[in-house]
């Protein structure tokens, strides 16, 4: 595979997140990663998917880069972060190994620059003019920036992604410009326990993916499913989940 929480705060207040004694933190997260591990393997085998054509994204943001060297000592090597900045720092004092940066958040204009020059895949393309600005400003000689375009799959005003009826377009727009590589969709659906609910909102997801190949693209990525509900994009075919929490504990609060 390509890879005890304490109690949430009083309504109103910011989350405490008790300090982990760094004797415990590599143990911590190496348990956790491995109990992920455990739930993509089983949810592939309830589903009859091959838990190795399912890659485990862990997403660090707001995490120390101690927390990430953890990690990648417990064996992970993907990493999604969606703060900029935060995310720089971590990748600099990580330049010591092969980790692979994936950038999940939303991506402003003026964040490109920096995007284009330091990641390796973008999960959030939801508009023709970021693409052409992360095509035009990706070093030359670096490989392709691999992108996935975000759709919001719920209809939320306050989520980025376009429309699914308006993927095709943008996959139009984004297919071809140099530096890029188009390489499947992504979602961030509405929060649901129920698991019937979630299916739902990711095989949106999956039948515009299905949609784009049947046009031509040869899409090979699905990304969809977080610590809560994994296993149902897993069901609907999620070839990769962005795991947080399960992995690196309670999140701090944003450093940017």
């Amino acid at each position: 595979m390509n890879e005890s929480l304490p109690f949430g705060p009083s309504p109103g207040q910011p989350e405490s997140v008790t300090p982990v004694p760094p004797e415990r933190l590599g143990v911590d997260i190496a348990e956790r990663l491995a109990s992920v591990r455990r739930r993509i393997a089983g949810a592939a085998h309830d589903w009859g998917r091959d838990p190795d054509a399912i890659t485990l994204l862990a997403v660090s943001k707001t995490h120390p880069a101690e927390a990430v060297r953890a990690a990648w000592q417990a064996g992970q090597r993907r990493f999604g972060e969606s703060y900029v900045q935060e995310a720089l720092g971590k990748i600099a004092a990580l330049a010591d190994t092969t980790a692979e940066w994936h950038f999940i958040g939303p991506l402003q204009s003026n964040k490109t620059k920096a995007v284009a020059e330091n990641f390796d895949w973008v999960h959030s393309v939801a508009r023709p003019r970021v693409a052409q600005r992360l095509s035009g400003q990706r070093p030359a000689g670096r490989p392709p920036l691999q992108v996935c375009l975000q759709v919001n799959v719920s209809g939320e005003a306050s989520k980025a992604g376009v429309e699914p009826g308006e993927v095709s377009a943008l996959a139009e727009a984004v297919q071809g410009l140099p530096g890029l590589a188009l390489r499947g969709l992504m979602a961030i659906p509405a929060p649901s326990d129920d698991f019937d609910e979630q299916r739902r909102s990711f095989a949106r997801l999956r039948e515009a993916f299905e949609r784009l190949n049947a046009c031509g693209y040869g899409l090979d990525t699905l990304s969809m499913g977080m610590s809560g509900d994994l296993e149902a994009a897993i069901a609907e075919g999620a070839t990769l989940v962005r795991v947080g929490t399960a992995i690196f504990g309670p999140r701090p609060p944003a450093r940017q």
